[in-house]
This record gives structure tokens, C-alpha cells and sequence, in this order.
């Protein structure tokens, strides 16, 4: 049972499982989904939050469990991504130029690790992996909160 639960959760439902680039694609899939929840189904700030606790605190224990069987910080893991990916985009209008935009800058803070994100993937385990990347997307988060701002002529 546990296994399962790493892999449907710690894939995010196998897309760690891509052979190329399954972190970006990972992204994108969750990009997707915000914007198509929210404009199809109405998704309100308190359904992302509860989106990004599931990612987070389901993706910490099904990361490690893939970390055990695949190795240190896995290619494989990619719940991390829809946590980070999530963070950045959530509260904010979902329309399709600011889920681009989110999905970008969360890509290239997530690739580039800025300081603290490099320490965090120090931590142990499953936290490590997703940690990391929840600081990319408090980073993205906060340049897509400078574009809602300039897009509104405040800047």
C-alpha cells in the first residue's frame, strides 16, 4: 500500500515517470489544471490552499518513500513541483497570460535555487525535496505579485 501511495502521489499520478524533463512537465500539468479549475469549475482561494497543503504535506512522506527506492532526491518526485507550482500561482487572477507567466518564473527559480532554496534541498528526505521547492515558488509568487500590481499601473 505504501508503495502506491508514493507513486500516485510522489508522481503526481505518474508524470514523474515521463523520461524527459518530468519536472516541467509536472508544472505545466499543474498550471493547467489551476487555470482549468478555475475557469471551469469556479476554483476559489480556499480550494488552492487546500491543494497546496495536500502537495505539501502528502508529497513530504510519498517523496521519501521514492527517495528509498530510487535514490537521493529522485527525477521521479515530482510532487514537489506541483506544491511550488501551486504556491506560485495561488491568489492570483488564474487567466491564461498570469498561469504562463507563473509557470515560467516558478521553472526558473526552481532550476536556479536561490538562496535559501539550495539549503533547503539539504534537509532531510522528503522535506528536503518538496522544501526547495516551495521556496521557488514563494519567489515566483512574489515577482507575478509586481506583475498583478504593474499589469493594475502600480508600478
Amino acid at each position: 500500500m505504501r508503495n502506491t501511495f508514493d507513486q500516485v502521489v510522489g508522481t503526481v499520478c505518474g508524470l514523474g515517470h515521463i523520461p524527459v524533463i518530468p519536472a516541467t512537465w509536472t508544472s505545466l500539468a499543474v498550471a493547467v489544471l489551476l487555470w482549468a479549475l478555475a475557469h471551469f469549475a469556479g476554483l476559489g482561494l480556499y480550494t488552492q490552499i487546500g491543494l497546496l497543503v495536500f502537495f505539501t504535506v502528502a508529497g513530504i512522506p510519498a517523496s521519501s518513500g521514492l527517495e528509498r527506492r530510487y535514490g537521493e532526491d529522485p527525477k521521479q518526485a515530482t510532487v514537489d513541483e506541483a506544491a511550488g507550482q501551486t504556491l506560485a500561482l495561488i491568489g492570483l487572477p488564474l487567466d491564461p497570460v498570469t498561469v504562463l507567466l507563473g509557470f515560467v518564473f516558478f521553472r526558473i527559480f526552481d532550476v536556479l535555487k536561490p538562496w535559501p532554496a539550495r539549503q533547503l534541498e539539504s534537509l532531510h528526505g522528503g522535506l528536503g525535496i518538496v522544501a526547495d521547492d516551495l521556496a521557488a515558488g514563494v519567489y515566483a509568487r512574489g515577482v507575478m505579485q509586481l506583475w498583478i500590481i504593474y499589469q493594475a499601473g502600480g508600478l
